[in-house]
């Protein structure tokens, strides 16, 4: 079977949706399929060019048996509404012809798309109907309805209507998944036909329980970062508005009286420098760069407790991808989401969720896992299991192929 893939984000971009795009096409190249891949130069989660892929030229390469086509793009500095339009529309219109170029030479069976970005989807719709091959559109989260929920689009302006016409005609797919049940059922409110939805979960990095030696090399993190014994309350992702991160800078500062306990922020985005600047002051929080992959299951292992806040207007727009390596670690969850929601209940009976924006909820449920070591593994072990029961990459990816091959006959 020969597939194209066309999605904004792939490797070497350390978390985010590319990671995910990346194992979904060496997958099938493991299974024996062939694949094409066109992507944008990496840029996330810093918002700017990789050095090493700067330049307007196109760069092709072939990774796991993949072949990748790299194409240049215009990246804001600061992602505003506006300036966020204006990056999709510069891949969609480059990814356009290169598009073309590829599903002519391949005739390709399926043409796959990955939401972000829904105005490159259509690109890869209309070439899919020219071809003649079937397409999957994935959604990773509702991209118009985020940027209204964190204020970088007006809802009813210009660009909402013209984001929401988008959103509809890229919906226009022979077939439709997204990450979670809440995400495929926000598919059927939008018009599309039930039998045309499957669920494709994103999948843990590690698909077990960190093993010995990631409990004990996290000591080296222990010493390089002079935490001692402390307790570790670990964010490890983007730094961006639908975090809402702020929540854990102001639990710090609730919490700052407590000697044994450290919070920990590993990442890169637009909002680190604001980030850190309002936590200045806080003796108890550390501020670090996003550490290399290789190294995930160890610092996973660091944390006494994960924390995961998220914005009350993102509720089921989304799941957090760095949700499934949380849990994965074994250790508790700490998030901040309403009852019923997607990401509560992911999370239930793996950790403790409190409401949206409630600093002292939030730092009243570090303190008590931290207080009651029992508690904090019992939610750990269950963490694992559900890691391992929903979250395994080797059931999703062959449930995935055996799906793609279904509607390429």
């Amino acid at each position: 079977m020969r597939v194209v893939i066309l999605g904004i984000n792939y490797l070497p971009e350390p978390i985010g949706i590319g990671p995910y795009t990346a194992g979904m096409a060496s997958s099938l190249v493991d299974a024996g399929h062939q694949v094409h891949v066109i992507c944008a130069k990496p840029y996330y989660p810093r918002w700017e060019i990789s050095p090493e892929y700067f330049g307007f030229r196109m760069a092709k390469s072939v990774e796991a048996g993949v072949n990748v086509l790299r194409l240049p793009l215009y990246v804001p500095r600061r992602p505003t509404g506006k300036l966020r339009m204006l990056h999709h529309l510069s891949f969609a219109m480059i990814a356009l012809p290169a598009m073309l170029a590829v599903a002519i030479r391949r005739q390709p069976h399926v043409i796959m798309a990955i939401a972000p970005s829904l105005l490159s989807a259509v690109v890869a719709q209309i070439v899919a109907r020219i071809v003649g091959a079937r397409f999957w559109l994935h959604i990773q989260d509702f991209e118009v309805d985020a940027a209204v929920a964190t204020g970088l689009l007006r809802k009813r302006g210009l660009l909402f209507r013209i984001a929401r016409r988008i959103e509809v005609i890229a919906l226009r797919g022979d077939r439709l998944s997204a990450i979670s049940p809440q995400m495929c059922s926000r598919l059927t409110e939008r018009g599309v036909q039930a039998s045309q939805i499957v669920e494709l979960r994103n999948w843990a990095a590690f698909d077990d329980e960190p093993r010995g030696e990631c409990q004990s090399d996290a000591a080296t993190y222990r010493q390089a970062w002079q935490l001692q014994d402390a307790h570790v309350a670990l964010y490890s992702g983007n730094i961006a508005n639908k975090q809402g991160l702020e929540i854990i800078v102001a639990a710090a500062r609730e919490l700052r009286h407590r000697r044994d306990l450290i919070f920990v922020i590993c990442g890169e985005g637009p909002h680190r420098d604001q980030l850190i600047a309002s936590a200045s002051d806080l003796p108890n929080i550390q501020f670090r760069p996003l550490q290399p992959s290789q190294r995930l299951g160890e610092l996973m292992a660091l944390a006494s407790v994960h924390l995961l806040p998220q914005i009350a207007e993102a509720a089921d727009l989304l799941l957090p991808s760095k949700l499934t390596n949380m849990l994965a670690s074994s250790r508790p969850v700490i998030a901040t989401a309403k009852s019923g929601t997607g990401l509560a209940l992911e999370i239930e009976g793996c950790g403790v969720v409190v409401p949206p924006g409630d600093h002292v909820a939030f730092a009243s449920a570090i303190g008590t896992l931290l207080d009651d070591p029992v508690l904090r593994k019992l939610f750990g072990d269950r963490a694992g299991k559900r890691a391992r029961d929903h979250w395994n990459s080797k059931a999703i990816l062959s449930r995935f192929e055996r799906q793609l091959r279904d509607l390429a006959a």
